[in-house]
Protein backbone atom coordinates (compact mmCIF):
# COMPACT_ATOMS: atom_id res chain seq x y z
CA UNK A 1 0.00 0.00 0.00
CA UNK A 2 3.01 2.56 0.39
CA UNK A 3 4.41 1.47 -2.29
CA UNK A 4 1.40 2.27 -4.45
CA UNK A 5 1.22 5.63 -2.92
CA UNK A 6 4.23 6.37 -3.54
CA UNK A 7 3.90 5.61 -7.22
CA UNK A 8 0.86 7.68 -7.53
CA UNK A 9 1.92 10.53 -5.33
CA UNK A 10 5.25 10.14 -8.12
CA UNK A 11 2.90 9.71 -10.98
CA UNK A 12 1.16 13.21 -9.98
CA UNK A 13 4.11 15.12 -9.98
CA UNK A 14 4.90 13.96 -12.83
CA UNK A 15 2.13 15.17 -15.05
CA UNK A 16 1.74 18.40 -13.20
CA UNK A 17 5.59 18.92 -14.69
CA UNK A 18 4.25 17.49 -17.92
CA UNK A 19 1.73 20.18 -18.02
CA UNK A 20 3.25 22.87 -16.62
CA UNK A 21 6.14 22.49 -19.19
CA UNK A 22 3.17 22.62 -22.16
CA UNK A 23 1.37 25.90 -20.46
CA UNK A 24 4.78 27.70 -20.43
CA UNK A 25 5.57 26.37 -23.60
CA UNK A 26 2.14 26.90 -25.91
CA UNK A 27 2.12 30.97 -26.95
CA UNK A 28 -1.36 32.64 -25.80
CA UNK A 29 -4.05 33.14 -28.57
CA UNK A 30 -3.49 36.58 -31.33
CA UNK A 31 -6.08 38.39 -30.32
CA UNK A 32 -7.85 40.03 -33.55
CA UNK A 33 -7.38 43.86 -33.99
CA UNK A 34 -10.74 45.79 -33.48
CA UNK A 35 -12.62 47.32 -36.01
CA UNK A 36 -11.81 51.20 -36.86
CA UNK A 37 -13.79 53.99 -35.75
CA UNK A 38 -15.60 55.87 -38.35
CA UNK A 39 -16.46 59.47 -38.24
CA UNK A 40 -19.61 60.35 -40.10
CA UNK A 41 -20.23 63.11 -43.25
CA UNK A 42 -23.91 63.58 -43.86
CA UNK A 43 -24.32 64.63 -47.64
CA UNK A 44 -27.56 65.42 -48.85
CA UNK A 45 -28.87 67.11 -52.58
CA UNK A 46 -30.46 71.19 -52.69
CA UNK A 47 -32.67 71.61 -55.82
CA UNK A 48 -30.57 73.62 -58.19
CA UNK A 49 -33.34 75.18 -59.52
CA UNK A 50 -34.33 76.03 -55.91
CA UNK A 51 -30.82 77.67 -54.37
CA UNK A 52 -28.87 78.64 -57.16
CA UNK A 53 -29.47 81.94 -58.97
CA UNK A 54 -29.20 82.72 -62.59
CA UNK A 55 -25.37 83.08 -62.52
CA UNK A 56 -25.00 79.72 -61.15
CA UNK A 57 -24.24 80.83 -57.59
CA UNK A 58 -26.24 80.30 -54.14
CA UNK A 59 -28.86 82.88 -53.73
CA UNK A 60 -28.37 85.46 -50.91
CA UNK A 61 -31.22 83.88 -49.20
CA UNK A 62 -29.53 80.17 -49.01
CA UNK A 63 -26.67 81.70 -47.78
CA UNK A 64 -28.06 84.39 -45.31
CA UNK A 65 -30.24 80.86 -43.51
CA UNK A 66 -26.60 79.31 -43.26
CA UNK A 67 -24.34 82.32 -42.26
CA UNK A 68 -22.39 81.78 -46.06
CA UNK A 69 -20.15 84.45 -47.35
CA UNK A 70 -20.57 85.54 -50.72
CA UNK A 71 -16.76 84.10 -50.83
CA UNK A 72 -16.17 80.55 -52.25
CA UNK A 73 -13.19 78.18 -51.80
CA UNK A 74 -12.37 76.86 -55.48
CA UNK A 75 -11.65 72.95 -55.60
CA UNK A 76 -10.73 71.62 -58.79
CA UNK A 77 -10.87 67.66 -59.16
CA UNK A 78 -10.42 64.43 -61.08
CA UNK A 79 -10.35 60.51 -61.06
CA UNK A 80 -8.32 58.41 -62.57
CA UNK A 81 -9.29 54.88 -63.81
CA UNK A 82 -8.50 52.51 -66.55
CA UNK A 83 -11.20 52.70 -69.95
CA UNK A 84 -12.93 49.49 -68.37
CA UNK A 85 -13.02 51.64 -64.72
CA UNK A 86 -11.49 48.25 -63.31
CA UNK A 87 -10.02 50.46 -60.64
CA UNK A 88 -13.36 51.94 -59.61
CA UNK A 89 -15.15 48.32 -60.06
CA UNK A 90 -12.98 47.30 -57.05
CA UNK A 91 -13.77 49.95 -55.04
CA UNK A 92 -10.75 52.30 -54.97
CA UNK A 93 -11.11 55.68 -55.97
CA UNK A 94 -8.04 57.39 -56.86
CA UNK A 95 -8.42 61.10 -56.90
CA UNK A 96 -6.40 64.16 -57.46
CA UNK A 97 -7.58 67.77 -55.94
CA UNK A 98 -6.38 70.82 -56.34
CA UNK A 99 -7.68 73.24 -53.90
CA UNK A 100 -7.60 76.78 -54.21
CA UNK A 101 -4.67 78.69 -52.25
CA UNK A 102 -2.74 75.30 -51.53
CA UNK A 103 0.33 75.19 -53.26
CA UNK A 104 0.40 71.06 -53.46
CA UNK A 105 -1.91 68.46 -54.96
CA UNK A 106 -3.51 66.13 -52.78
CA UNK A 107 -3.48 62.63 -53.97
CA UNK A 108 -6.71 61.02 -51.95
CA UNK A 109 -6.68 56.58 -52.67
CA UNK A 110 -10.01 55.63 -51.39
CA UNK A 111 -11.41 52.34 -50.46
CA UNK A 112 -15.22 51.99 -50.60
CA UNK A 113 -17.47 49.73 -49.05
CA UNK A 114 -21.12 49.34 -49.39
CA UNK A 115 -23.39 49.69 -46.25
CA UNK A 116 -26.74 46.91 -46.45
CA UNK A 117 -29.51 47.45 -44.21
CA UNK A 118 -27.78 50.40 -42.26
CA UNK A 119 -25.45 47.67 -41.48
CA UNK A 120 -22.30 49.79 -40.32
CA UNK A 121 -20.51 47.25 -37.77
CA UNK A 122 -21.08 44.56 -40.63
CA UNK A 123 -19.17 47.24 -43.10
CA UNK A 124 -16.01 47.75 -40.32
CA UNK A 125 -15.80 44.00 -40.11
CA UNK A 126 -15.75 43.14 -43.48
CA UNK A 127 -13.21 45.87 -43.63
CA UNK A 128 -11.17 44.54 -40.89
CA UNK A 129 -11.41 41.02 -42.65
CA UNK A 130 -9.61 42.70 -45.53
CA UNK A 131 -6.65 44.48 -43.17
CA UNK A 132 -8.41 47.90 -42.74
CA UNK A 133 -8.44 47.58 -38.89
CA UNK A 134 -7.72 50.13 -35.95
CA UNK A 135 -4.09 49.58 -35.99
CA UNK A 136 -3.76 51.51 -39.08
CA UNK A 137 -2.91 54.76 -38.46
CA UNK A 138 -2.58 55.52 -42.49
CA UNK A 139 -5.68 55.37 -43.10
CA UNK A 140 -8.98 56.84 -41.58
CA UNK A 141 -12.47 56.02 -42.01
CA UNK A 142 -15.70 57.48 -42.44
CA UNK A 143 -19.36 56.58 -42.67
CA UNK A 144 -20.94 58.60 -45.54
CA UNK A 145 -24.73 59.20 -44.53
CA UNK A 146 -26.61 60.03 -47.64
CA UNK A 147 -30.27 60.76 -47.94
CA UNK A 148 -31.05 56.91 -48.17
CA UNK A 149 -28.19 54.77 -48.26
CA UNK A 150 -24.64 55.33 -46.17
CA UNK A 151 -21.17 53.90 -47.78
CA UNK A 152 -18.03 52.85 -45.32
CA UNK A 153 -15.15 55.03 -46.54
CA UNK A 154 -11.31 54.31 -45.83
CA UNK A 155 -9.06 56.96 -46.92
CA UNK A 156 -5.55 57.86 -46.80
CA UNK A 157 -4.45 61.26 -48.50
CA UNK A 158 -0.96 61.99 -49.47
CA UNK A 159 0.00 65.53 -50.85
CA UNK A 160 2.98 66.17 -53.92
CA UNK A 161 4.12 68.98 -56.21
CA UNK A 162 4.75 68.60 -59.55
CA UNK A 163 6.80 71.80 -61.63
CA UNK A 164 4.86 73.24 -64.78
CA UNK A 165 1.64 73.96 -62.96
CA UNK A 166 0.28 77.25 -61.14
CA UNK A 167 -3.10 77.99 -59.61
CA UNK A 168 -5.76 75.20 -60.23
CA UNK A 169 -4.33 74.07 -62.86
CA UNK A 170 -4.70 69.70 -62.56
CA UNK A 171 -1.52 67.76 -63.88
CA UNK A 172 -1.69 65.92 -67.47
CA UNK A 173 -3.02 62.54 -67.63
CA UNK A 174 0.83 60.95 -67.97
CA UNK A 175 2.18 63.62 -64.71
CA UNK A 176 -1.53 62.23 -62.72
CA UNK A 177 -0.12 58.45 -63.41
CA UNK A 178 3.29 59.34 -62.19
CA UNK A 179 1.97 61.08 -59.27
CA UNK A 180 -0.23 58.44 -57.82
CA UNK A 181 2.23 55.43 -58.84
CA UNK A 182 4.66 56.97 -56.71
CA UNK A 183 2.51 57.11 -53.56
CA UNK A 184 0.64 54.64 -54.42
CA UNK A 185 -0.28 52.98 -51.06
CA UNK A 186 0.42 48.84 -50.44
CA UNK A 187 -2.90 47.96 -49.91
CA UNK A 188 -4.51 49.10 -53.10
CA UNK A 189 -1.07 48.92 -55.03
CA UNK A 190 -1.57 44.60 -53.89
CA UNK A 191 -5.05 44.85 -54.09
CA UNK A 192 -6.00 41.64 -56.09
CA UNK A 193 -1.97 40.73 -56.97
CA UNK A 194 1.47 42.26 -56.47
CA UNK A 195 1.70 45.99 -57.95
CA UNK A 196 -1.97 45.64 -59.32
CA UNK A 197 -2.88 49.21 -58.28
CA UNK A 198 0.54 49.55 -60.17
CA UNK A 199 -0.42 48.06 -63.02
CA UNK A 200 -4.10 49.76 -63.39
CA UNK A 201 -2.58 53.32 -63.01
CA UNK A 202 -0.41 52.67 -66.00
CA UNK A 203 -3.73 52.23 -67.95
CA UNK A 204 -5.65 54.80 -66.52
CA UNK A 205 -6.94 58.07 -67.98
CA UNK A 206 -8.54 60.94 -66.94
CA UNK A 207 -12.34 61.71 -65.40
CA UNK A 208 -12.84 65.09 -65.08
CA UNK A 209 -11.94 67.95 -64.52
CA UNK A 210 -14.56 69.65 -62.38
CA UNK A 211 -14.14 72.91 -61.39
CA UNK A 212 -16.33 73.54 -58.02
CA UNK A 213 -17.10 75.51 -55.67
CA UNK A 214 -17.77 74.87 -51.89
CA UNK A 215 -19.23 78.17 -49.85
CA UNK A 216 -18.79 77.38 -45.62
CA UNK A 217 -21.48 78.28 -42.87
CA UNK A 218 -22.83 77.14 -39.86
CA UNK A 219 -26.06 75.08 -39.00
CA UNK A 220 -27.60 74.33 -35.96
CA UNK A 221 -24.39 75.24 -34.22
CA UNK A 222 -22.21 72.94 -36.92
CA UNK A 223 -19.77 73.23 -39.61
CA UNK A 224 -21.98 73.36 -42.54
CA UNK A 225 -20.21 73.01 -46.39
CA UNK A 226 -22.62 73.79 -49.63
CA UNK A 227 -20.57 72.20 -52.48
CA UNK A 228 -21.84 73.03 -55.99
CA UNK A 229 -19.89 70.76 -59.23
CA UNK A 230 -20.39 71.27 -62.35
CA UNK A 231 -21.03 67.79 -64.57
CA UNK A 232 -21.45 67.06 -67.86
CA UNK A 233 -25.13 66.30 -68.56
CA UNK A 234 -26.12 62.66 -69.49
CA UNK A 235 -26.48 64.05 -72.99
CA UNK A 236 -23.09 65.57 -73.33
CA UNK A 237 -24.27 68.25 -74.37
CA UNK A 238 -24.68 71.09 -71.65
CA UNK A 239 -23.86 71.16 -67.79
CA UNK A 240 -25.69 69.62 -64.80
CA UNK A 241 -24.79 71.34 -61.50
CA UNK A 242 -25.16 69.03 -58.38
CA UNK A 243 -25.81 70.75 -55.36
CA UNK A 244 -24.53 68.89 -52.10
CA UNK A 245 -24.82 70.55 -48.68
CA UNK A 246 -23.08 68.63 -45.62
CA UNK A 247 -21.53 68.60 -42.24
CA UNK A 248 -18.85 66.10 -40.38
CA UNK A 249 -19.60 64.51 -36.40
CA UNK A 250 -17.79 62.22 -34.42
CA UNK A 251 -21.19 60.83 -32.99
CA UNK A 252 -23.26 58.56 -35.01
CA UNK A 253 -26.44 59.56 -32.64
CA UNK A 254 -25.63 63.18 -33.75
CA UNK A 255 -25.27 62.12 -37.42
CA UNK A 256 -28.62 60.63 -36.94
CA UNK A 257 -30.43 62.99 -35.96
CA UNK A 258 -29.22 66.25 -37.01
CA UNK A 259 -29.96 64.22 -41.13
CA UNK A 260 -33.34 64.13 -40.05
CA UNK A 261 -33.47 67.70 -38.80
CA UNK A 262 -31.31 69.18 -41.51
CA UNK A 263 -34.24 67.09 -44.31
CA UNK A 264 -37.19 68.62 -42.36
CA UNK A 265 -35.43 72.10 -42.57
CA UNK A 266 -34.55 71.78 -46.55
CA UNK A 267 -38.06 70.38 -46.74
CA UNK A 268 -39.90 73.60 -45.25
CA UNK A 269 -37.74 75.66 -47.63
CA UNK A 270 -38.43 73.94 -50.66
CA UNK A 271 -34.88 73.49 -51.07
CA UNK A 272 -34.64 69.36 -50.78
CA UNK A 273 -34.16 66.90 -53.27
CA UNK A 274 -35.10 63.71 -52.51
CA UNK A 275 -32.08 61.23 -54.07
CA UNK A 276 -28.92 60.41 -53.09
CA UNK A 277 -25.72 62.00 -53.81
CA UNK A 278 -23.79 59.70 -56.50
CA UNK A 279 -21.21 62.66 -58.06
CA UNK A 280 -18.57 60.24 -58.18
CA UNK A 281 -20.77 57.39 -60.02
CA UNK A 282 -21.81 60.34 -62.14
CA UNK A 283 -18.17 61.48 -63.38
CA UNK A 284 -16.80 57.89 -64.21
CA UNK A 285 -20.27 57.63 -65.89
CA UNK A 286 -20.15 60.95 -68.36
CA UNK A 287 -16.62 61.83 -68.61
Amino acid sequence: MVKRTKWIGALAATVCTALLAVSLSTPAPVKAASNMVPDYEVKLLMQPSAVLGSDNKLTSTVRSAFGMPETVTKMNIQFMDTDNQDIYSNGWIPRIRKTEGESKFELTYKKRYPISNGNIDAALTLANLEGFDSTDTNYEAQVEWGYQNKALSISTTKTASKSGYSGMDLPSASDSRKLLKDNVPGKMDDWLYNNWGTDMLDDSRKFGPILAKRYIGTWSGIKTYIEIWPINNAAGTGTEYIVEISFKTTSSTTASQKHDELITYLQNNGWFLAQDSLKTQLIMDRY
